[in-house]
């Protein structure tokens, strides 16, 4: 598996897919345990993981840190990864076709790591997932299902 994974690495490490590559600092692939039971997912990486290649390293990673924290969980027990794995300019939204060309890389993290619980962070990841997962009747909008639990049967 941790083969599997640092092939995935260097993957993005060269990818050239879409035109975000061109102004990247470092690609941002994921941190954490691969037999993690938790997942997050966020939408595309920030400034400060830009600059580290670390996700969630910045404001929003000390908030996630608090909340890990406040139930019992530290980083090196979950997984945290990007639907995009490199920056957008000024912190743009992802494009669809940016989307697209990085959600491969996602899809195998997932499918490597097997997660029994996948958390969104964001619009476009909880979008994204939910299509994934055949839950697309679901989405209302982030605002109505903001918090709520779904449940999947998985392959997995």
């Amino acid at each position: 598996m941790k083969d599997v994974l640092k092939k995935i690495e260097e993957e993005i490490l060269y990818c050239r897919k879409c035109n975000l590559w061109r102004e990247r600092k470092n690609p941002v692939i994921g941190k954490g345990s691969w037999e993690a039971k938790i997942m997050f997912v966020g939408e595309a990486p920030g400034a400060n993981e830009d600059e580290k290649g670390i996700p969630f390293c910045g404001p929003a990673g000390k908030i996630l840190d608090e909340l890990l924290n406040t139930i019992g969980l530290k980083r090196e027990e979950i997984y945290i990864t990007n639907i995009l794995k490199c920056r957008p300019p000024q912190n743009r939204n992802p494009k669809e076709e940016e989307i697209i060309a990085c959600s491969p890389y996602l899809d195998r993290q997932i499918e490597i790591i097997k997660p029994k619980i996948i958390c969104c962070l964001g619009n476009f990841s909880t979008f994204y997932i939910m299509k994934k997962f055949g839950l697309k009747d679901k989405i209302q909008g982030i605002s109505r299902i903001h918090g709520k639990i779904f449940e999947e049967s998985f392959l997995f």
